[in-house]
């Protein structure tokens, strides 16, 4: 492989900073240029700036000086990428706001944006929680990257590398602390067993106390606790055949995720029914009306407690043209959770949850041409397999009946109302691809690629209510069954679909590429597995339990540059991208009855541009800007669900058609970079630094309705840290992140029963810390 392990910042760190550790003083003698970053976005190592696709690329080391051990403090370098989570089971994954909805997390879909780790499709986001470990690089793939990466890539894929073992000895070690009881140690090491084999074992372990605190018994809430490990062995029996086994496990037990009163919207409920009076005749009130006193008084306990495990097989065998290459796996998730369903001490729900289990196999052989010649060319056949099991409940407590109905029904009504789901969907999809380049002249080249997928879902719905008042009384009963009743039901898809993408790309100069693309997007259907709408007769409309799959058509330009001497290189790319068929809920009212449900809506648009700098002004200063606008609406949206603001009226539906899509900043951006300089503290001599980074996100919607009392306000938030680096092994810095302790919320929920009441995620406050990092 042909990159240098250095600092890569946005994969972006000069020459200025490599991995040998060699000192400020040391670089003055060296060219000054921004590194070279490679990548595998199609399938074969290539420079990025060789790469006619917009992307961004973040290296391990880049990973580690920024303090980022996790997809969800990814967007601080990759501004295109949003990470919205509720929780682990609800992450929402959006590339240039396309990917999800935010809070549809529904076990018969998948999500838009695709996650793979070494190779492996990983198809729940909450793969995407867990803590970094030992990572080589990071490609955030933006646009549909169906043709190579396959399954449900219509927005983009985020494909992580880690680092592979090594015949060269080697161990990194590295323990930080915190304030508010953070605690991180992370290790690896890799060497030879013999001639042929070599073995890489990596782990981290990660604690944190909670940023919020329980205003009864005083506990903290939201910790963090995080432990991975890996371990991998390479064969590597002659230069022409590699084997490299891997096996993984992950861990996190947490007290997570509460959220916290963030005030009250309007709605067109009367006064009566929304939360200041509902609240006053129960004499309850919130704990603080400050958000950001971090004050929750749930009376049930709230856990997020998950488990993430696998083992995958990657062959290449250099057959000389060509290489062939097999990815084998098998993966497991598991997902059990607890939830207070109303946020307060009130008694309305007093249980929410939906535990998972998930498991996945999958195969994939590839066959991809070997050398800079004037054809090359990749071409494969993919199968995957995946079950998924859900075991999901809620249940009403003693204030149910006063809050979510009415306070004129007997108190006790919806009192140990419990509703269980047992659902499941088993997938199978097969797809055969191919994608080849050729060369006009070494100048202008194209490329044209098409994937075929073929996929097929069955899935099994039971739901069973129990408990509350016993009750023949027909008004009574009709309440309990509109908050939930008996429901079962058996559905399934198939169906087959090609996507593709053509690109032509021309080097007048060398150093500057243009390029533009056509791509062909397609994300499988899937089934509803949260309940379906019943008629007037309580019959399941089994006819909504399918929903159709995702068509993308996404244009793009694009111009990668490397200038001044390999100084600076600046990136730029337009685009626009149109969704048939969107995976959202709609709302039905056409048999008198509100069915809101999982559907496919007509149309929605994302359109916008992006720039990526990464500079290296002098031996001793390198860094970068990013910067992106994304424009995304929904199109045609005419049976939508009513903000919070027009709930409660005559109108069951609204039409969105026009509005932003929920979850997208239109602005974003980044900027950051480090100046070091030689210097000798206590007797070593070695480089000072100070580096900077800030991120900006303009302010977006966090629910699907686009509410205006749910709109995330705009943020930015700065980290820096400082440090001495001596010896090519040795290095410690103190750290701040969010430095000037920037208030802000990363989501805003509405409380079941739409009271009106608002509750928000909190970003994380400022904290400092140590880090002592040591290589070898």
């Amino acid at each position: 492989m042909r990159m240098r392990s250095g600092l890569l910042a946005m994969g972006l760190v000069a020459a200025a900073t490599p991995v040998s550790g060699a000192t400020a003083a040391e670089l003055e003698v060296q060219q000054v240029a921004v590194d070279e970053l490679i990548v595998t976005a199609r399938r074969r190592e290539e420079s990025v700036q060789d790469v006619p696709i917009a992307m961004t690329v973040v290296g391990g080391e880049r990973l580690d000086r920024a303090g980022i051990y996790s997809v969800a403090q990814l967007p601080r370098l990759a501004p295109s990428l949003q990470f919205i989570s509720a929780n682990p089971r609800n992450t929402t994954v959006n590339i240039r706001g396309l990917g999800n909805n935010p809070g549809l997390a529904n076990d018969g879909l998948e999500p838009g944006v695709g996650f793979y780790v070494d190779q492996v499709y990983f198809s729940r986001s909450a793969a995407a929680t867990f803590d970094l470990l030992d990572i080589e690089r990071i490609e955030v793939l933006r646009g549909p990257q169906g043709t190579l990466f396959g399954k449900n890539t219509t927005a983009g894929a985020l494909s992580v590398t880690t680092r592979a073992p090594s015949f060269d000895v080697e161990a990194t070690g590295e323990v930080t602390l915190g304030d508010e009881g953070f605690a991180q140690a992370k290790g690896s090491l890799s060497g030879p067993l013999g001639e042929s084999v070599a073995i890489r074992v990596s782990g981290s372990v990660t604690e944190r106390d909670g940023f919020e605190r329980h205003a009864v018994t005083g506990a903290d809430l939201n910790n963090q606790s995080n432990a991975a490990v890996r371990g991998q062995l390479l064969f590597r029996p002659s230069d022409s055949f590699s084997l490299r086994l891997s096996a993984d496990y992950n861990h996190q037990d947490l007290d997570c995720c509460y959220v916290v009163f963030a005030g009250v919207g309007t709605t067109l409920k009367p006064a009566s029914a929304q939360f200041e009076a509902l609240a006053a005749g129960l004499g309850y009130a919130p704990p603080s009306r400050d958000p950001y006193d971090r004050l929750s008084d749930v009376n049930s306990p709230v856990r997020a407690g998950q488990t993430l495990s696998g083992v995958s097989a990657v062959a290449d065998w250099d057959l000389g043209a060509a290489t062939l290459t097999l990815v084998a796996a098998w993966r497991r998730w598991s997902w059990k959770p607890a939830n207070d369903g109303d946020y307060t001490s009130l008694s309305v729900m007093t249980r929410a949850e939906n535990a998972n289990d998930q498991e996945q196999s999958s195969l994939e052989l590839r066959l991809a041409s070997n050398g800079d010649t004037r054809l090359q060319y990749v071409a494969g056949l993919y199968a995957y397999r995946q079950e998924v099991d859900s075991h999901a409940a809620a249940q009403f407590g003693a204030d149910a009946t006063y809050w979510l109905v009415s306070p004129a029904l007997p108190r006790n009504l919806l009192d140990g109302y419990l509703q269980q789901i047992e659902a499941g969907v088993t997938t199978h999809s097969y797809a055969a691809f191919g994608q080849a380049t050729w060369a006009f002249t070494p100048a202008l080249k194209a490329t044209a690629g098409v994937r075929y997928t073929h996929e097929e879902k069955d899935a099994q719905f039971d739901q069973t209510v129990s408990g509350g008042l016993a009750t023949t009384v027909p008004s009574l009963v009709a309440v309990k069954l509109a908050l939930a009743r008996p429901q079962a039901y058996s559905a399934g898809m198939s169906d087959g679909s090609f996507s593709g993408m053509i690109n032509l790309s021309y080097e007048p100069v060398s150093g500057v590429m243009a390029y533009g693309s056509l791509a062909r997007g397609y994300k499988s259907g899937g089934v509803n597995l949260s309940g379906l709408p019943s008629t007037a007769a309580g019959v399941p409309m089994v006819d909504k339990a399918v929903v159709d799959p995702e068509k993308v058509t996404s244009a793009e330009l694009g111009l990668k540059t490397e200038l001044l001497d390999r100084r600076l290189t600046a990136n730029l790319a337009i685009f626009r991208t149109v969704t048939d068929d969107y995976q959202a809920n709609v709302v039905d009212t056409s048999s008198g009855l509100t069915l809101r449900y999982l559907d496919n809506i007509d149309k929605v648009r994302s359109q916008g541009f992006e720039a990526d700098l990464r500079f290296a002004a002098g031996p001793q200063f390198n860094g970068y800007a990013s910067l992106a606008y994304t424009d995304a609406e929904y199109v045609s949206y005419a049976n939508g669900p009513c903000p919070l603001e027009k709930t409660g009226g005559s109108s069951a539906a609204c039409d969105l058609s026009g509005r932003p899509l929920p979850g997208v900043s239109k602005w974003a951006g980044s900027v950051g970079g480090e100046y070091a300089r030689p210097a000798r503290l206590a007797g070593l001599d070695g480089d000072v630094y100070l580096s900077l980074d800030a991120q900006h996100r303009s302010g977006f919607y966090s629910d699907a309705a686009t509410s205006r009392d749910q709109r995330v306000d705009a943020y930015t938030v700065v980290n820096a840290r400082a440090g001495f680096r001596w010896g090519r092994s040795w290095e410690v810095f103190l750290w701040s992140k969010n430095l000037l302790d920037e208030k802000y919320f990363t989501s805003i929920s509405a409380q079941a029963g739409n009271s009106g009441a608002l509750f928000a995620t909190l970003g994380d406050p400022r904290t400092i810390g140590a880090t002592l990092r040591v290589r070898r």
